[in-house]
């Protein structure tokens, strides 16, 4: 590894599982001390303990991303153990796809409150830190959702247009403070989440077959692949690159 997170601390929130969980074992190697945010019931003990072993410097901040002191909780456990965080990957987030009259309330509070409302929760926690120490990157996973319309994912595809003007708004606010705010934007993924996915819009007539995924990006996206992604936009490699929207899906938003 290049170690072009030397000298970081990132804090990588859903980092237990999936594309989280490849950022954090990448970001980890490349040299970042990791404080790895998910909830209390994931993997994400193990994972630090994993990587620790290895030589890294993990630590595991358990938290349900929509709640506000447990967001405090966690960064502040963060910021104790490695010093102020300088990458923040707002990575967390949930699925939500059924024929939209059949959507409620209550589903529409939760996908609005994983997915947008943690944004909210951990920049806001992180940014006094990150400022203090001269600057930092902020990247947010967003999704091919958030210009691609799709049916059944009203909600989904709503949350996600919303991250991308979040990192946009972020990037344009704090430009001049040294803050980088920029968006990562997977296609279909080959992860547990992604096969949910495909699987559920697959059982509402929706063409999410192989052939139609080959046809949209040619196959499904790795999780190393988007965790690559999001360490150039972490890194200094893109230190010009600001309120950018990155995709990171085989052309499937050019064709």
């Amino acid at each position: 590894m290049s170690e072009r997170l030397k000298g970081k601390v990132a804090l990588i929130t859903g980092g237990a599982g999936g594309c989280g969980l490849a950022a954090s074992e990448l970001f980890a190697a490349e040299g970042a001390s990791v404080g790895i945010v998910d909830l209390p019931s994931s993997q994400g003990e193990s994972v630090a303990a994993r990587l620790r072993d290895a030589g890294h410097s993990v630590i595991f901040a358990p938290a349900d991303v929509s709640s506000s002191d447990q967001v405090s909780h966690a960064v502040r456990s963060v910021e104790e153990a490695f010093g102020p965080i300088t990458v923040l990957m707002n990575h967390a987030g949930i699925l939500s796809a059924a024929p939209f009259l059949e959507t409620t309330e209550t589903e529409w509070d939760r996908i609005m409150a994983v997915n947008v409302k943690s944004m909210f929760l951990v920049t806001k926690a992180v940014l006094p830190g990150m400022l203090a120490a001269g600057g930092g990157s902020i990247v947010c996973t967003s999704s091919i959702s958030a210009v691609v319309g799709t049916p059944m994912e009203v909600l989904y595809c709503t949350s996600k247009g919303a991250t991308h003007m979040f990192a946009r708004a972020i990037a344009v606010e704090f430009r001049d403070r040294g803050i980088r705010s920029n968006a990562i934007c997977p296609g279909f993924i080959a992860t547990a989440h992604g096969l949910r996915e495909i699987d559920t819009l697959s059982k509402y007539g929706v063409d999410v077959t192989e052939s139609a995924i080959a046809a949209a990006q040619g196959r499904l996206c790795k999780p190393e692949e988007v965790a690559s992604a999001a360490l150039f936009l972490a890194s200094d490699d893109a230190s010009f690159v600001n309120g950018a929207h990155l995709f990171a899906d085989n052309g499937y938003t050019a064709i």
